[in-house]
């Protein structure tokens, strides 16, 4: 079961050519991408072992900051995050926090509601897009 306010899908590649697929998904629609953490890296890095853990970071300023005019405490949620990842039966994920939650969290107005249905419909397309079988 997913964390409140968690969505994953689960993928039908590994988690490299998954996590390529996001980020040709959210370039090809428009937003950017600010970084990549390779949370694996930095657990190798400090002699640790952690299977692939990749978040992507990214947005768009149109979409996200009227929602930073209206509650500026969403700024430490956005931009938004999907997470590239594989479970120990070696299984890929994409997560990512709802958008309708995050609003919730932060007490959006409801009339950002048009807004918030936007980010779901946009995070929802480049994660399925990234989740799609080959």
């Amino acid at each position: 079961m997913d964390p409140a306010g968690v969505v994953t899908k689960p993928s039908g590649a590994g988690p490299a050519e998954t996590l390529e697929r996001l980020d040709a998904a959210i370039r090809a629609r428009g937003m950017t991408v600010f970084a990549r953490i390779d949370h694996a890296a930095g657990a190798r890095e400090a002699g640790l072992s952690l299977r692939p853990t990749t978040v992507v970071i990214f947005g768009n300023a149109v979409a996200g900051t009227p929602l930073m005019q209206a509650a500026q405490t969403i700024g430490i949620d956005l931009p938004l995050r999907g997470l590239v990842w594989q479970d120990a039966a070696g299984a890929t994920f994409v997560s990512f926090n709802d958008p309708a939650w995050l609003a919730a969290r932060h007490g959006l107005d409801p009339a950002a509601k048009p807004q918030v249905a936007a980010m779901t419909a946009a995070l929802h397309a480049v994660t399925d897009a990234a989740v799609a079988a080959a």
